[in-house]
């Protein structure tokens, strides 16, 4: 992750000093726009809660892998179907995370509910770091959604990881999702590596973030936060208090926690015994 991180740093700070302007507004779409890739794993039970697993801004199908294999399987012998979904990166999806269609995704999951060994009507979804746009994102627009995992999440949709870094990384009914963009004062830290502070700094434009914030109160179901005080990348714990004084403000009527790491970014990934036992307690056997 943090690998990827540093060639993301390089390639705004490219794009930002070249200036890159597209002639007309906002460029093509990228190259299969609307697709992603997916690959559902069951196991031996009937109506299957599932879990859908995003990765982060590495790209590819992270959940699919072998490293996250011994994971993956935890949530099946839980009793859980799981959906790992490349939204970016991989084989038939965009090759970058540049205006990513939320409704591919969701009509993924949708498909993968039409197994005979998946429930058609319990669905968590958990995401990590960008992951975790995508995640509360999709949740807020569809309601049959039922349940949110974040580790180390953002309360905003941010910029597209492309060169400029000019579009959204998301798209909604063939809209853009407004986006907190990089401004240039946020160079400084770039050039440094600090992403953390030149997120802070993005964040400091209060007009963009109004627009850009994910309206977690539409949430049709329990959210769980895992968090980092010393998050590396971007301010995942002050996010996730914002997220959660929303939800205090809304009277968010279902099931929410946030949890805090004191240590950096990868450290939520420690948490997923936690996130078992809060699916087992607030959504695998309700309703």
């Amino acid at each position: 992750m943090k690998k990827f991180f540093l060639i993301l740093s390089i390639v705004i700070v490219v794009g930002i000093l070249t200036i890159v302007i597209i002639a007309g507004g906002t460029p093509e779409l990228p190259e299969n726009h609307g697709k992603v890739q997916s690959i559902l794993f069951v196991g031996e039970g009937e109506n299957q809660p599932l879990v859908v697993g995003f990765g982060g801004s590495e790209g590819e199908n992270a959940w699919a892998t072998d490293r996250w294999k011994s994971t993956r399987e935890k949530f099946i012998k839980n009793g859980y179907a799981f959906l790992a979904i490349g939204y970016f990166g991989g084989e038939g999806a965009p090759e970058e995370c540049d205006r990513i269609s939320i409704d591919a995704v969701y009509q993924a999951i949708v498909e993968a509910t039409k197994s005979p060994k998946v429930h058609d009507h319990r669905i968590a979804v958990i995401g990590g770091s960008k992951g975790t746009e995508l995640a509360l994102l999709l949740a807020s627009y569809y309601s049959d959604i039922d349940c949110v995992v974040a580790l180390a999440p953002g309360n905003c949709a941010f910029p597209a990881l492309t060169i400029g870094a000019s579009t959204s990384a998301w798209t909604y009914q063939n809209k853009e999702v407004p986006f907190v963009p990089v401004p240039w004062a946020a160079v400084p830290s770039i050039l440094k590596r600090d992403l953390r502070s030149a997120f802070e700094i993005m964040l400091e434009d209060k007009e963009a973030v109004e627009k850009a914030l994910i309206k977690v109160e539409n949430i049709n179901g329990p959210i769980l936060l895992v968090s980092a005080k010393k998050d590396e990348m971007w301010p995942s714990f002050e996010m996730s208090n914002e997220i959660i004084g929303r939800l205090k403000a809304k009277q968010f009527r279902y099931a929410y926690e946030h949890i805090a790491d004191e240590g950096g970014h990868t450290e939520v990934l420690d948490y997923f015994d936690t996130v078992l036992t809060f699916l087992e307690k607030n959504f695998k056997e309700t309703n």
